[in-house]
């Protein structure tokens, strides 16, 4: 046999690799977010709720998770960081609507760090009254390292910085919202 009908033959019997995932029944992919996702100052009056998340299939070696919130869409040159969480433990596999919260219930050891709002936690959705929709990228980044060495006054760019630096994977889902 050739080592390329060998080589076909192995890739055909491969079992294939299951996909990183991340889920919300309260954010679907490609869909508006609802009110309860929109922040509650800065002239919008939502319920600033953290949706529920979940993730599965996290690459092997994952150490430890975290999650962003992204807007490439604010008027601002660098888009605007909505929620910045890390140093959720590897057993971890999904967090509870209002998670983001100052209340929400977090893993024990998990971190919320600096928003573009100024303070930790969750900061939903506010652009601009007549803009476009606005893009809002909710992500899990799967880590080799079980801590960041960052604490809750963390820049959002140094986060994001970390992440990228001991990135395993990642998954995304992207949500709109307009006022």
């Amino acid at each position: 046999m050739s080592r390329l009908a060998l080589a076909s033959l192995l890739a055909a019997l491969a079992i294939p690799a299951t996909a990183f995932e991340l889920s919300s029944p309260d954010v679907q992919d490609g869909q508006a977010l609802a009110k309860a996702q929109e922040f509650n100052s800065f002239g919008c009056n939502g319920s600033n709720v953290s949706p529920a998340l979940s993730w599965q299939n996290a690459p092997a070696g994952t150490k430890s998770f975290a999650i962003t919130v992204y807007d490439p869409d604010a008027p601002t040159g660098s888009g605007w960081w909505h929620w910045v969480l890390f140093d959720l433990p590897a057993s971890s596999n999904g967090l509870p609507a209002g998670a983001g919260n100052a209340k929400g219930k977090r893993p024990a050891g998990s971190i919320q760090s600096l928003t573009d709002f100024g303070g930790p936690g969750f900061g939903g959705a506010c652009p601009p009254q007549g803009d476009k929709p606005h893009r809002y990228i909710f992500t899990v980044h799967a880590l080799k390292v079980s801590k960041l060495a960052l604490d809750s006054k963390a820049m959002p760019a140094l986060v994001g910085y970390m992440l990228n630096a001991n990135s395993l994977g990642k998954a995304s889902l992207t949500a709109t919202y307009q006022r």
